[in-house]
């Protein structure tokens, strides 16, 4: 049961659009008219930001890995 709620909550907030700007690079680049410069640091921001989970998550499986393999060695 706490794993479907995890999980409906993981699923909502990826659907969420997410603007990652703080308010000084937004008010810079929302004086330009063309929007694509906002565009790219929105990107970039959300490519930093993605980073650290990558890692994280990377870490886990190999734990989980670590642990199912000792389970099959003990039987």
């Amino acid at each position: 049961m706490k794993f479907r709620y995890i999980f409906l909550l993981l699923f909502l907030i990826s659907v969420l659009p997410a603007e990652a700007q703080c308010a000084m690079c937004r008010a810079v680049l929302e004086s330009e008219e063309s929007g694509q410069a906002a565009k790219g640091i929105n990107n970039g921001i959300t490519y930093l930001m993605i980073i650290p989970y990558i890692l994280i998550g990377g870490i886990g499986y190999a734990i989980y890995r670590s642990r199912q393999r000792e389970k099959l060695e003990e039987n």
